[in-house]
């Protein structure tokens, strides 16, 4: 399951919203500190001013060098000067000092002021905190005589100021951006919601459409708008969707003309083969009164015209099934007693041993003509290619049914022979039509398409059927194939067909009758 995040959508959300954050909380931040900045200065400049006038207009009157009286009356007279601003003034010269309130220890003073004002001429400020109140604290030194001389004195004057008006406007204004981030912060998100949307619809589109063409539907295009990165997307994607479906549609025109030209040449031969087949059994009858060279020349002709009789009718099968032509011809059958006519009649009872259940035990709802075409193709493939004994196996097996609460029965059908098995590189290329596993044999006994025929049959059904080697003194496993060796002890096919199926019966298509000399197995 995806997370939400993890998709397109989130991670816009998420970058919008960092950026949104970071650019309201830095802009926040730098109009705060010049905010912050400018109060302070416009309220440290006026007092400085203020503390300035007054002190120069008390400096003529004071004696120098100045009397305790003289610095307690500087200090009351200053502090009266603004009774509305809360100072608190404190006048020193050298042992002397004196303040505007009896007791007044002026803590907030440090001595690294004193030493400043001490050796300048100009103001001298330090902001500090105390008990959590901000308070300003301003340091002048008081000079006399005239502008150009004016030596330092060493009287001074220092004066407390509390930033309570301040400090509300900066608390404030810390306030107000606050408040300005959570609406940025919710328009960051409608934002990348609609920015989302933009950018995902055409994304949406094309997933849609990718996987509709994934289904088959080859003609499947996009609205192609504007001319941005995802319209030449959408376009790109139409033109490999154009030349997709053209070159499909060119396969399987020739997929068609290929499976038509099969069919057409296999129905042509069937009658000038069915006509072969009779002159060469006529001329069986008559071989052994002919020469020896004549004899085997009509025996051989007689054997390859069975080959390409058995070739082209598999040919006929494999087309119907390309075709989609073959169907089901279900009939309620006893399997045991359905295996033992394939056998019976092709004589292979005594041949074939066999463990199936008893008259009645296993019936199913099979077709019996491709039954038969299936297992006798694989008995044929043992008997050929492995080595006897082979063994025919039949028994039912319970599997479970998702679709059902309770479970399925299945029909297994085992054919296994005592050979050398299948090499491991072959196992894979068993049913593929026309495989052997020895290259250098260009002719074989068989057409090379039974076991593809019976995988089709089998899945017809419903079923599979696999191929595989079993270890020495196993019991049958898995099947043999029209191949060569292996080092296992022998090889079997597994076929399993569920049983009950309950669909209409339907009337293959293109079925012709069998014609005289054209075997099925």
């Amino acid at each position: 399951m995806n997370r939400p995040l993890r998709g397109l959508r989130g991670r816009l959300l998420i970058a919008f919203v960092l950026v949104t954050a970071v650019a309201t909380l830095t802009t926040g931040a730098l109009t705060f500190r010049e905010a912050r900045v400018a109060v302070l200065q416009q309220s440290q400049d006026t007092i400085i001013k203020r503390l300035r006038a007054h002190v120069d207009g008390l400096a003529p009157g004071i004696a120098y060098p100045p009397t305790q009286s003289d610095l307690e009356r500087v200090a009351l007279e200053v502090a009266a000067a603004e009774p509305a601003q809360n100072w608190r003034v404190l006048a020193t010269y050298r042992g002397l000092r004196a303040t505007s309130r009896p007791q007044d220890t002026f803590a907030e003073l440090s001595a690294d002021m004193r030493s400043a004002v001490g050796s300048r001429r100009a103001a001298v400020f330090q902001r500090v905190r105390t008990d959590g109140r901000s308070s300003l604290v301003v340091g002048l030194p008081v000079t006399f005589g005239e502008p150009a001389e004016r030596p330092a004195s060493g009287v001074a004057v220092f004066l407390t100021v509390p930033q309570t008006g301040e400090q509300g406007y900066v608390d404030a204004l810390v306030t107000a951006i606050g408040r300005a981030v959570v609406p940025a912060l919710g328009l960051a998100v409608l934002l990348a919601l609609l920015a989302a949307r933009g950018v995902l619809r055409p994304v949406r589109e094309l997933r849609r459409a990718t996987r509709s063409i994934a289904e088959g539907h080859l003609d499947t295009r996009l609205a192609v708008n504007g001319s941005d990165e995802l319209a030449d997307l959408s376009h790109t994607f139409n033109e490999t969707a154009a030349a997709l479906e053209e070159s499909v549609a060119e396969l399987r025109r020739m997929e068609a003309r290929a499976r038509r030209f099969v069919a057409d040449v296999s129905h042509e031969l069937r009658t000038p083969l069915a006509a072969m087949s009779a002159v060469t059994d006529v001329l069986d009858e008559d071989a052994a009164r002919l020469d020896p060279d004549t004899a085997m020349a009509v025996r051989l002709i007689s054997g390859e015209t069975v080959k390409l009789a058995r070739l082209v009718n598999d040919l006929m099968e494999i087309s119907r099934f390309d075709a989609g032509a073959a169907g089901l011809q279900l009939d309620d059958l006893d399997l045991a007693e359905s295996l033992r006519r394939t056998l019976a009649a092709r004589g292979w009872q005594d041949t074939v041993d066999t463990r199936l259940p008893g008259p009645g035990e296993l019936r199913g709802r099979v077709d019996p003509r491709r039954l038969d075409v299936a297992v006798a193709n694989l008995v044929g493939n043992a008997l050929r290619h492995g080595a006897c004994p082979v063994q025919l196996r039949l028994y039912a097996r319970e599997m479970p049914d998702p679709a059902a609460d309770d479970g399925t029965v299945w029909a297994v059908i085992e054919v296994t022979d005592s050979g050398p098995g299948i090499p491991a590189d072959v196992l894979p290329h068993v049913f593929d039509r026309f495989y052997k596993s020895d290259t250098a044999r260009t002719r074989s006994e068989g057409s090379g398409l039974g076991l593809s025929i019976t995988a089709e049959n089998v899945r017809l059904h419903g079923g599979t059927v696999r191929a595989a080697n079993r270890a020495e003194g196993d019991g049958a496993e898995s099947g043999g194939a029209e191949s060569g060796g292996a080092e296992s002890g022998g090889a079997v096919f597994t076929v399993e067909i569920p049983l009950g199926r309950e669909e209409p019966e339907e009337k293959e298509e293109n079925e012709e009758p069998e014609e005289k000399g054209v075997r099925e197995t």
